[in-house]
């Protein structure tokens, strides 16, 4: 599917999708365009950036971490270009400072996945979660695994300098590790 190709006509809200995993991007696409978004798809802060120059976006879904530019500092740019677009930042690895740089830069909401169609076009069009809505906060067990794989990944898999990042014994962390993760 081709990033600048809409999947609805374009007299319908238009929607900027910005995530590097294509196969994710696509399908969130398709969905979000069967639920009445004329939606365009970018693989790149740099690509949408191009394309915000091109077309008039009322809404953008923007990922946090991408190779290149940041999805924040995505979200300041596409703010400076249009200030009414309404933009909602997910990602994998959410952090609480994450989550208030995005809403500094000027999104309207930031959501951690695994996120679906129907919750980001809630929060894309502005209505609150549904009542009971704390069945989508993590446990703090899973929030805890979610970084640690955070700070492992970012040292490359090495555990003994993850575990020096993380402050705390390396096979204390190898048994942290070697867990089944939590469910949410």
């Amino acid at each position: 599917m081709s990033a600048e190709r809409a999947l609805e006509p374009a007299s319908e809200p238009t929607l900027l999708i910005v995530d590097d995993d294509a196969t994710f991007r696509t399908a969130l696409g398709q969905a979000l365009g069967r639920n009445g978004f004329a939606v365009h798809l970018a693989g790149s802060a740099e690509e949408a950036t191009a394309m915000a120059r091109e077309h008039v976006f009322e809404y953008a879904l923007v990922d946090v971490r991408m190779p290149g530019q940041s999805g924040i500092e995505l979200v300041g740019t596409l703010r400076s270009m249009d200030d009414g677009i309404r933009i909602v930042v997910f990602t994998g690895y959410g952090t609480i400072a994450n989550a208030v740089a995005a809403i500094r830069a000027g999104a309207v909401d930031y959501l951690t996945k695994p996120v679906d169609a129907a919750r980001c076009a809630r929060s894309l069009l502005g209505f609150a979660p549904a009542a009971g809505g704390d069945e989508d906060l993590p446990s703090l067990e899973r929030v805890e695994w979610e970084y640690l794989q955070r700070v492992l990944a970012d040292s490359e898999g090495n555990i003994s300098e993850a575990a020096r990042k993380l402050r705390m014994h390396r096979r204390s962390l190898q048994r942290k590790l070697s867990r089944l993760p939590p469910r949410s």
